[in-house]
């Protein structure tokens, strides 16, 4: 067989040029290149004359599994270059790999990944040989700087020694066996007539030997379908250098794409001056100075260092080291991202980040106009036209009306499927009231169409794929209720009403195995303020809804009553499910049948319990306060008066029983000591302090003003987090009536604004507490002079 295999990195300028050479002197019959076999006859749109970098976009889903993969062209990509330069020599070109959606590309979102692990040892021992860094540095230093005419044999020896120390695994071996069937195939079409083969360079030793030991009458292999009852498809996608950068976490190719597009177009040492005076110029931009004696030292060290390590012009590493030399003073928190393969970490230096970005390039790609694209970028395309949302700027939204609510949707759907530069501003929010307006801010860019395209693998229409996404998110929540909420309300806002009855199911069947009391809040005020308000969004009433509620407030309840624990910070999330749950008897327990009654012994028992913890047990006080519950707030807060429970209890009092608590201090409400022995039982948010009791928020005042300076500086944070329940206007009321207590004729909201953190004053007055202390049990103070 007149097979030539040539072996390649992909995204290697080097490789692309031994391609192109071979293709042209050789001049096949067939170039057979690493490529989904199932685009092979579709070729042809690769070819149209779009602007690199673009990418075949696979996708697939099943009953069971969903995947989606890229595979990216730009110009100095070695496939790329075997396409045009086959077919510019009359070669049949075919693509020869399994399709994207093959189980031996389960693992895989790039098929041309570097599975570098799998060869790991040998580069390690061969970067310690030429003291370099990564594999990254090897490549270069061995093959892209300075070539040669010796290239192919060099790529062969090293593709050899990687293979020889690696076994492939069964997924490799399925696409081995797959490829060399099309290459035995090819070579007995071509007859005398060569065939090249361009791979990945692990592969072509496995090829070499697969294609000679097969049958050389071998016919043309099928193409794999997806099996019946899947969904698949690949597209051509605009690609970017960003994605296809290494540093952002490409898996595979070269990093810096920009770097080597420029070598590939000019050469090293274009592609270095050039790209030296991009960093520059950027960081100028950045307004960090550089002199043009910077810029000139950058130059003359990337010189010097290229010498040194034995390169007659400078590779990329030569670059980008000779920049931090010259243009870096400062010491480097971080190690140098080149030194490594991975994502730029966070907290690099400016100048470090400035050259990584420059080196990365902002290199969009740009589709043929003629095309082909999935039915859903032409439906997407068509409602933004229809409804007037295909501009740029703020749009508000009144939802009362029929169009801006079908407005507020289609966004809605964008959003969920992460279509960028549709960005919502304010609107409804999860277990909040309802708001009848949202902002939005639209900005249609450049990355719009690629995530179109790629989103066109849910659905053939907007409400389509917006469904499926939101069934896809409610298989991947699970048991976890949390994300079930959020998916719910997701699917509220969408006006997906039939996936939101399905999500509603999975939501009350994982209810009664939920053991965070928390993320059960969470859920419950979701779905009661959908149950309760969304006339908008056609949720208001729903008998689905009204289930997962009943069942949220009886499982809320339970957990509650088997909280144990001593003295510890509020638990804000438990309070707010606390919260959740008064509502949800307050606003929905007569339409919903929610048994008080029972909420009300919860509420008793927990309340009195020596065990539970204290913010627990101030929320069910104030739980059975505000459902009309006996107990005396007065006599319960003098039961709680230590230092270290006093705020943590107060903290779920006012989470629950807020507007109660202004109430008893204000009178509102009241009855007097007649009414009460007349009545013969306290009545609902009574205070029994008789006439002229101080109420709540005065025995407070009494309490605390009563405490020892140590114990007060104790109970101070807990306090100042318990009265944070209280919104700014509430606080200022409970001052002035502290200031009337007094008799004090002042500015109550100046009592609210302390000249600096009262948590500072405070542990400055504990400080000189502790102080006066050490110095009276040494004898050299006999006590604090006074004030």
């Amino acid at each position: 067989m007149a097979v030539t295999f040539v072996g390649v990195r992909h995204h290697s300028p080097a490789c692309a040029r031994l391609v192109a050479r071979t293709i042209e002197r050789l001049r096949p019959a067939y170039v057979l290149i690493e490529g989904p076999a199932d685009f092979g006859d579709r070729i042809d749109e690769l070819l149209l004359g779009h602007d690199l970098p673009v990418a075949i976009f696979s996708h697939y889903r099943d009953a069971s599994r969903t995947h989606a993969s890229w595979t990216p062209f730009c110009a100095y990509s070695p496939e790329w270059v075997a396409l045009t330069a086959g077919r510019d020599c009359g070669a049949r070109v075919r693509f020869i790999d399994l399709p994207a959606w093959h189980p031996a590309f389960a693992d895989r979102r790039n098929r041309y990944a570097d599975a570098e692990e799998r060869y790991a040892e040998v580069t390690r021992r061969l970067c310690r040989s030429f003291a370099v860094d990564n594999t990254d540095a090897l490549w270069d230093h061995l093959f892209e700087v300075e070539p040669g005419d010796d290239l192919a044999e060099r790529l062969a020896t090293y593709f050899d020694l990687v293979r020889g120390e690696s076994a492939a695994g069964p997924d490799d071996t399925a696409r081995e066996s797959y490829m060399a069937r099309w290459i035995r195939a090819a070579a007995a079409d071509a007859g005398e007539r060569p065939v090249v083969v361009v791979t990945g360079g692990f592969h072509r030793p496995a090829l070499r030997a697969l294609a000679e030991r097969g049958d050389p009458a071998e016919e043309w292999p099928e193409v794999p379908r997806p099996p019946e009852g899947a969904v698949g498809g690949s597209y051509l996608v605009p690609y970017s250098f960003q994605r296809l950068d290494s540093f952002t976490g490409y898996q595979s190719g070269m990093p810096s794409p920009e770097y080597y597009q420029r070598l590939w177009e000019s050469g090293p040492e274009r592609a270095a001056a050039a790209l030296t005076e991009i960093v520059v110029t950027r960081l100028r931009r950045r307004r960090q100075p550089v002199s043009t004696a910077d810029l000139i030292a950058a130059r003359t060290l990337t010189d010097g260092l290229a010498r040194l390590r034995g390169h007659r012009v400078p590779a990329r590493t030569d670059l980008l080291d000779g920049l931090v030399a010259a243009l870096v003073a400062d010491d480097l928190e971080h190690p140098l991202p080149w030194t490594a393969r991975g994502p730029l970490a966070p907290g690099a230096h400016p100048a470090v980040a400035a050259m990584v970005t420059a080196l990365s390039g902002d290199r969009v790609g740009r589709l043929h106009s003629g095309t082909p694209a999935p039915p859903l970028l032409h439906d997407v395309t068509a409602e933004l036209e229809r409804l007037g949302l295909d501009g740029e700027g703020t749009v508000v939204l009144r939802l009362t009306g029929d169009r801006d609510l079908l407005r507020s949707r289609v966004l809605h759907r964008m959003r969920v499927l992460g279509i960028p530069g549709v960005d919502r501003e304010s609107g409804q929010a999860a277990g909040t009231e309802p708001m009848a307006e949202e902002r939005w801010t639209l900005s249609p860019g450049e990355h719009r169409i690629p995530a179109l395209i790629e989103a066109g693998a849910y659905g053939a229409t907007l409400a389509d794929a917006a469904g499926a996404v939101l069934e896809e998110q409610t298989a991947e929540a699970g048991a976890d209720i949390g994300r079930l909420g959020a998916v719910l309300f997701d699917a509220a806002l969408c006006g997906q009403a039939d996936r939101s009855e399905r999500i509603a199911g999975t939501l009350a069947a994982g209810i009664a195995a939920a053991s965070e009391v928390g993320a059960l809040g969470r859920v419950l005020g979701t779905v009661l303020g959908l149950w309760r308000h969304d006339r908008l969004l056609g949720t208001a009433g729903s008998l689905l809804f009204g289930t997962v509620i009943g069942e949220c407030v009886g499982r809320v309840l339970w957990l509650v009553e088997s909280v144990r624990g001593g003295p510890a910070p509020a638990d804000l999330e438990r309070l707010h499910a606390l919260a959740a749950t008064r509502d949800a008897l307050l606003h929905a327990g007569g339409p919903l049948g929610l048994d008080r009654d029972a909420a009300l012994g919860v509420a008793g028992r927990v309340s009195a319990s020596t065990d539970a913890p204290p913010d627990l047990r101030g929320a069910a006080f104030g739980l059975a306060w505000r459902l009309g519950g006996t107990a005396d707030p007065v006599r319960a807060v003098h039961g709680v008066a230590a230092p270290k429970t006093l705020g943590d209890w107060l903290a779920g009092l006012f989470a629950l029983a807020r507007d109660e608590v202004l109430a008893d201090e204000s009178g509102e409400d009241t009855l007097s000591a007649g009414d009460v022995e007349a009545r013969g039982e306290p009545g609902p948010g009574t205070s029994q302090t008789g006439p002229g009791g101080p109420g709540l928020l005065g025995t407070l005042d009494e309490l605390i003003s009563g405490l020892p300076e140590r114990d007060f500086l104790v109970a101070l944070p807990a306090l100042r987090q318990a009265f944070e329940f209280f919104p700014p206007r509430e606080r200022e009321m409970i001052a002035r009536r502290l200031l009337d207590r007094r008799g004090v004729r002042d500015s109550a909201r100046a009592l609210l604004r302390t000249p600096a953190d009262p948590l500072v004053i405070a542990a400055g007055m504990d400080l000189e507490d502790r102080v006066d202390r050490l110095l009276t049990a040494e004898g050299l103070i006999t006590g604090r002079e006074p004030a």
